[in-house]
Parts: structure tokens; C-alpha cells; sequence
């Protein structure tokens, strides 16, 4: 029998590896293996953002934005990309950005809580109580449990 080397693999299959690897938490090897993905197919949105994903839980926010910028620039339709680098914006303070990229991402898919919730977030944190809490009541709405919370923190 005749053993593949590593040149052999496809980016389906060190995407698949490393899609396995964070979700068990290996977060460095995860990227390694997208990294290699990227390698093989350098138009592959989903190992971006995944990517960027994991770079976001290593708290690489640099790298993460750049990721979650290339799957926005490669698929302009990708709402969790736009939710993604809320995410990263938010982490980074810059909130007006935070809000655009939630405002990006509800436009695609309306009934995505975490990126209302986040929005809610990012709205307290420049001042606007009303947008904040507006926000999270609509993210309680579609099933929020953090937002349950943050409502409470946050709209008294």
C-alpha cells in the first residue's frame, strides 16, 4: 500500500481537521490546518472565517480581522463574518464600527440574536440607551439568554 504525503491532501480535508480541532478547544492547531486549507484553495471563505475564529479566541485581534475582512471581501453575503468582526470591533472599543458590522449582519440575516445583542452592547457603551435597549429586547425576543441579562444591566 502506498502512504499520501502531505502534498496529496485536499483543503476539505485540513479544513475538516481543523474544524475538529477547535471545537475540542486547540485552537493554534486549528489555525495551522486552515492555514494549510487556505494553502491549498486561497478562495476558501469558510476556512477564514473559521480561521478567524480561532485567531479571535487566542485573542489574536489583528489576525482575526484580517480573516474576517478576506471572507467579507470574498463573500460579501456572509452575515457571521460581518457578526465576527463586530465581535473583534467590539473587543477593540471601536463601537461605531461594532454597530455598522451588526447593522451589516441583520440586514443578511434578520433573526440573529447574537449580533442584536451585540449591537445592544455596543449601543450602551457610546451612550444611546434606547438603541441599546431596543436591541435587546428584539434579541430576547428570538431567544437571547445573555441579552435577558444585559437588559437587566443595562435598561433600568
Amino acid at each position: 500500500m502506498i502512504s499520501f504525503s502531505s502534498w496529496s491532501q485536499t483543503a476539505a480535508i485540513y479544513f475538516n481537521k481543523a474544524f475538529n480541532k477547535a471545537a475540542a478547544g486547540n485552537y493554534k492547531s486549528a489555525i495551522a490546518d486552515y492555514t494549510k486549507a487556505i494553502g491549498k484553495d486561497s478562495k476558501f471563505v469558510e476556512a477564514y472565517q473559521n480561521r478567524g475564529v480561532a485567531k479571535y479566541k487566542l485573542n489574536d485581534l489583528k489576525g482575526a480581522m484580517s480573516d474576517f475582512n478576506k471572507t467579507i471581501e470574498l463573500d460579501k453575503m456572509n452575515a457571521d463574518a460581518f457578526t465576527g468582526r463586530a465581535n473583534v470591533n467590539f473587543k477593540l472599543s471601536n463601537f461605531k464600527e461594532a454597530i455598522n458590522d451588526c447593522t451589516s449582519s441583520l440586514g443578511l440575516n434578520p433573526r440573529d440574536y447574537v449580533a442584536y445583542n451585540l449591537r445592544g452592547l455596543a449601543y450602551s457603551n457610546i451612550g444611546d440607551k434606547a438603541n441599546s435597549c431596543k436591541d435587546f429586547t428584539k434579541a430576547i425576543e428570538l431567544g437571547s439568554q445573555s441579552a435577558l441579562k444585559n437588559r437587566a444591566s443595562f435598561c433600568k
